[in-house]
């Protein structure tokens, strides 16, 4: 797992060195005399970044790598600062322009000498206490000791076995035979998979056998998923072929078999458990526990074999040196076996100090979480050791063993509430027989939705009990290793060989596994589970490895990301996507979980509101649900009590044990995430709870933020905009308004409410995101790079300055009210400034905006207090993104056009009062209102000279203070810049009008929407914008129709085109002149009166989405032959066409 310090420091570092590099950061640098410091720190970054992805290959999560990593982040947001602001305040014209130049000169010089040091200062700190391998010298030993910088492995005694080498090896024989009369615990695993260990411990284990060492024997293959019972009855039929051996009974070797099933058919289950106890109570006993994969299944199976000090032994065979460590005890020690091959190393973990007298788990001590293997439910050790150390051993056992197996059942029922459904959904997809290809069914999700017990309740089920020859249930665990998933698969499939013969045929080592599987796989009709694929790398490695498959054998596989599902599952009904549970079957399962049985909360309604509350953090996700109820079972079944979890959630998750596997299942989609897409993750925390958040809005932002670049031909969009799918892909955002209607299908995406507390947790770790709310405090000495201000915080100016540090803030995101000190001149990095749906906003406020030169994005949609942009808008050079949408803005400024880098302008005035009327109301008023202009103009005037007067009045007696309130100016522009221009051009209200000269924005990617009823300059503009991508345009008539069909002509990039007339005659005749229409349109929007559709539309292959609106198209067939021709038309979308097309009625919308 790659830690998150690394990730956002390999991101921010990413972002710093692309701008080092770039053109602008050497032209800076040239013309300011700089290029040996800009050189120096260039290559700086690129050997940071170098040692980042070592230490990232290296797993290296050392506290002391992690500082030096968070000083490289924040080093490197300095540097690209820095670079940006130079490059901007160079590019500020002057008419000092020499004298401007010399005092730069200077200032340049001696920031860029600090920066160097610097950087140079960071980069030395990581040679100096050799933190990544590529430097010289071994790691310093610091702290109070080694454990302060150890790493995971070390921990897990990986290290300390590779500095055994040097030392003697230890014999397996003599680790068995060494010691007291304790159970000893002997732990062995590899480097080369567990074919070569198995022969080892076979080897000794069959000596030992014939010497009669011990009294009993056992040699166990753990099944997977893991089952109490059938683990009891595999070890008892052992234990009797050694009894029935030493006892002589045995008159025929070739049917002792069929005499140990005899005796243990006739035996009833507390019969056997009964054996069981009082064998192991007795006797000494040499246990083989083979291919044991996960610690939670040693936490269940270790509970059955208590310390009765006979001197027996334990020897668990596994493929991971952290579980071998953990099985061998807190205190283990490893050693390399002298058994070891020269291409293969084999150690064993086992514990020198004394075993506890009463069990192998010391009391306090090991996992506080035991799980099921069956099931992955977690369940407190306390549930299952309760009362087992009082009366005789015999009791305990049983206790172990029946109670584990009723608290797992009753956890598995409690699982699948709910999912009655989609159980019988995979197993009619098992079930079906279409013909004898093997089929793949993919099951995906967000972890915590239960994929895993679903699959395996499946897999156990007596439907397809009779279905297949073979089975095989295997979880991909990491990293992945293709001959431990091969081996573990033959194990199962060849069962026959196996356990109940009490031995695995494993005398040939060297045996090609892969051949093997494949006859295995040829001959028979096979079930297979793959549990948890975490790449489609994992995938084509799995199946490259196995035979074609011809006999209606069945593959399934469990992931959290679609796009792996994808590529398992050519078929796209075998792919069958897990979604969260209903409101009922949540409230069901979290009473089962609280109160241990159905009961209805309704009746206790001080309490169901708690737990509606709870239940919509847990959002529907089964894990979430099982573990909050049963922490809360254990509690007082009060509505303080639940409150209290209520406001505590977050603190709760990251600190109580009983609550953290939530965060733990969670983490592990978040761990998966490459470095580039958690930063964009990590910025999600940006947005409130349960908000939508616009698809379109946070590509925009991304892109502002550089969080995305253009990769081989991809713009910076098409980048983002992949980031935004691949984060619902791999189940870490769930998708909002999936509309018919949209050319790219989901509109918006939200934070699932845990997802985000992860979000949020994660960036306040790294100083990214600070959220000011209600109760909010800023805590760290860090720099946060991004604010957001809730709609709930009530500080004022002073708490708003002194709480986090406005000079390094990349982006602002207001939520709620505005107040007038949320922009300060303090901002001057300020990239992003994002006031969408912000009420109190008035046009004053924004007079400062041309001071933060750095912007990149600016979005004012829906803040219907805007009526003008101010002419220092003009300063902000760097601005790429615009949106006014829904303000009350009809005008842009003429110093747009100095703004070169913008690519997007999206506007559109919001009319609130004409949306209460229809358009036919409207064309019917329009023309006996502008017949009597002069009255119209009158009472205008008298209306805004009441309006400024009886303003000034009323603050004077009130006493209210500008900056809180509209003023007089606010009053001035919104008559002249809303309703006398409004009142001019009442026949078409709608869209903006564009200053002349809009053909130098050349970087322009969206346009929209523009009023081009004034005159054809305006076409002239928009025919030299050659990179558009999206234009939307009000206002066409008789008299611009020609000009505007031949400006489409020179528009070949554009792939979405929206054509609006709020005139009488609408668009009738006048797209007809339009002979070459753009090649890639993939999108048309027609609203006005047509009569018929244009035959040019018939040509347009790449048309994915059509909408018409209002259109009133009377050519029925010469219509239908239209939409005939269009090949890839996916969505079609008809709204008050008022046709008489067959079939299909007034607003709606149809999917082709």
């Amino acid at each position: 797992m790659e830690a998150t310090a690394l990730s956002v420091g390999k991101s921010a570092l990413d972002g710093a060195l692309s701008y080092a590099k770039s053109a602008i950061a050497q032209e800076v640098a040239l013309q300011l005399g700089v290029q040996r410091d800009q050189a120096f720190i260039r290559d700086e970054l690129e050997m940071m970044l170098a040692f980042l992805m070592a230490a990232h290959e290296e797993r290296d999560e050392h506290k002391v790598v992690k500082t030096w990593v968070k000083q490289v982040r924040d080093v490197s947001y300095d540097v690209e600062d820095c670079l940006q602001d130079l490059a901007v305040r160079l590019g500020k014209p002057s008419r000092w322009c020499f004298i401007r130049t010399l005092v730069d000169r200077h200032k340049v010089a001696t920031r860029m000498k600090e920066l160097r040091a610097k950087v140079e200062d960071v980069s030395q700190r990581n040679i100096r206490y050799r933190l990544i391998k590529g430097t010289t010298g071994p790691k310093p030993a610091t702290g109070a000791g080694p454990s302060n910088i150890i790493s995971g492995a070390t921990m897990f005694g990986i290290e300390e076995a590779r500095r055994q080498k040097d030392k003697a090896k230890v014999d397996l024989c003599q680790l068995i035979n060494e010691g007291n009369e304790d159970l000893r615990v002997i732990a062995v695993w590899g480097t080369s998979g567990l074919l070569g260990q198995t022969v080892v411990i076979k080897g000794e284990y069959d000596n030992l056998k014939r010497s009669k060492k011990f009294e009993l024997y056992a040699w166990i293959r753990i099944v997977h998923p893991f089952s109490p019972l059938e683990f009891l009855q595999c070890i008892m039929s052992q234990f009797y072929r050694t009894s029935f051996e030493e006892a002589g009974k045995v008159q025929d070797e070739t049917n002792i078999g069929t005499q140990i099933l005899m005796k243990m058919g006739a035996m009833k289950q507390d019969d056997l458990v009964d054996s069981f106890s009082k064998h192991v109570n007795k006797k000494s006993y040499l246990i083989v526990l083979n291919d044991l994969s996960t610690i939670e299944e040693w936490e269940a199976i270790k509970e059955y074999f208590p310390n009765k000090k006979k001197g027996s032994r334990i020897i668990v065979s596994t493929k991971h040196g952290e579980v071998a460590s953990l099985c061998a005890g807190h205190e283990s020690v490893v050693s390399e076996l002298k058994q070891s091959s020269i291409d293969q190393s084999i150690f064993a973990s086992y514990n020198k100090v004394l075993q506890s007298p009463t069990t192998l788990m010391k009391p306090g001590s090991g996992s506080s979480v035991v799980t099921h293997g069956a099931s992955n439910i977690a369940m407190p050790t306390d549930e299952i050791l309760e009362n087992q150390f009082v009366g005789d051993n015999e009791k305990m056992v049983r206790k172990s063993f029946t109670r584990i197996g009723t608290i797992s059942c009753a956890l598995v029922e409690s699982q699948l509430v709910g999912r009655e459904k989609e159980k019988s959904d995979l197993i009619n997809l098992i079930s079906k027989q279409d013909d004898q290809q093997c089929t793949v069914i993919s099951v995906w999700g967000m972890g915590g939705l239960g994929k895993t017990t679903l699959v395996k309740e499946v897999y156990q089920s007596q439907e397809l009990s009779g279905l297949f020859e073979k089975r095989a249930c295997i979880t991909i665990l990491r990293p992945f290793v293709l001959e431990e998933v091969l081996e573990s698969l033959f194990m199962q499939l060849d069962a026959e060989s196996s356990n109940m013969k009490g031995s695995n045929d494993f005398g040939s080592g060297t045996r090609n596994v892969k051949e093997e599987l494949g006859k295995l796989l040829e001959r028979k009709r096979c079930l297979i589970v793959l549990d948890d694929l975490s790449s489609a790398a994992e995938w084509d490695t799995i199946i490259q490895s196995l035979p074609k498959m011809e006999n209606a054998s069945k593959i399934v596989i469990t992931t959290r990301e679609e796009n792996i599902a994808k590529c398992c599952s050519p078929k796209q009904e075998d792919i069958y996507k897990l979604e969260v549970l209903e409101n009922r079957d949540a409230l069901d399962l979290f009473t089962k979980k609280v109160f241990k049985e159905a009961i209805d909360l309704n009746e206790h309604p001080a309490l169901i509101e708690e737990a509606r509350t709870i239940l919509k953090k847990c959002s529907g996700l089964p894990l979430a649900i099982v573990t909050i109820g049963g922490f809360l079972a254990k509690q007082p079944k009060t509505p303080m009590e639940w409150r209290k979890l209520n406001e505590h959630i977050s603190a709760e998750l990251e600190m109580n044990p009983e609550l953290g596997i939530i965060k733990t299942i969670l983490m592990k989609s978040y761990d998966g995430l490459p470095y580039h897409l958690k930063s964009c993750f990590l910025y999600l925390s940006v947005f409130p709870e349960d908000y939508s958040i616009s698809r379109r809005r946070l590509v925009h932002r991304w892109n502002a933020e550089g969080y995305s670049r253009e990769v081989r031909g991809k713009s910076m969009g098409e980048v983002a905009d992949s980031y935004f799918i691949e984060l619902i892909d791999r189940s870490m955002t769930l998708p909002v308004n999936e509309q018919i209607g949209s050319r790219k299908g989901i509109s918006s995406c939200k934070l699932h409410d845990l997802m985000r507390e992860i979000s949020i947790s994660k960036a306040i770790e790294e100083n990214l995101v600070f959220r000011m709310e209600e109760g909010s405090s800023f805590n760290t000495q860090g720099t946060v790079r991004h604010l957001a201000i809730s709609s709930n915080w009530e500080g004022d100016q002073s708490e708003f300055e002194n709480t986090v540090d406005l000079s390094r803030i990349r982006s602002l995101t207001v939520f709620g009210e505005w107040k007038p000190f949320y922009i300060s001149d303090k901002m001057r990095l300020l990239r992003v400034l994002d006031l969408e749906s912000t009420s109190g906003l008035v046009d004053h406020h924004l007079k400062s905006i041309g001071k933060l030169v750095h912007l990149k994005y600016l979005s004012l949609r829906r803040c219907r207090g805007i009526f003008h942009l101010p002419d220092s808008l003009g300063n902000l050079k760097q601005l790429q993104t615009l949106d006014i949408t829904d303000t009350l803005i009809i005008k842009l400024p003429q110093a747009i056009i100095k703004l070169r880098k913008l690519q997007y302008i999206r506007a559109g005035p919001y009319y609130g009062i004409l949306r209460a009327y229809s358009y036919n109301e409207i064309v019917e008023v329009v023309p006996k209102l502008m017949r009597n202009k002069l009255c119209v103009w009158t009472l205008t005037l008298l209306a805004f000279c009441l309006s400024s007067c009886s303003l000034e009045i009323g603050r004077s007696a009130v006493g209210i203070d500008d900056d809180k309130f509209i003023n007089r100016r606010d009053v001035c522009t919104y008559w002249c810049c809303v309703v006398f221009p409004f009142i001019e051009r009442l026949a078409d209200p709608r869209g903006v009008v564009v200053p002349k000269g809009l053909r130098k924005l050349k970087d322009l990617h969206t346009l929209g929407t523009v009023n081009i009823a004034r005159g054809k300059a305006i076409l002239q503009d928009i025919r030299r914008l050659t990179r558009l991508h999206k234009l939307a345009v009000t206002g066409i008539n008789k008299k611009n129709c020609q000009e505007f069909c031949s400006t489409l002509e020179h528009l070949g990039r554009l792939e979405s085109l929206s054509v609006d007339s709020w005139e009488e005659a609408g668009l009738r005749g006048c797209l007809d002149g339009l002979r070459s229409p753009p090649k890639k349109l993939q999108s048309l929007k027609l609203r006005g009166t047509l009569g018929k559709l244009p035959d040019w539309v018939a040509g347009l292959q790449n048309l994915v989405k059509l909408k018409l609106s209002r259109t009133r198209l009377t050519e029925v067939d010469g219509t239908i032959q239209v939409l005939g021709k269009l090949p890839n038309l996916a969505i079609l979308r008809l709204r008050r066409v008022r046709h008489q097309l067959v079939g299909v009625s007034r607003r709606s919308s149809t999917q082709a």
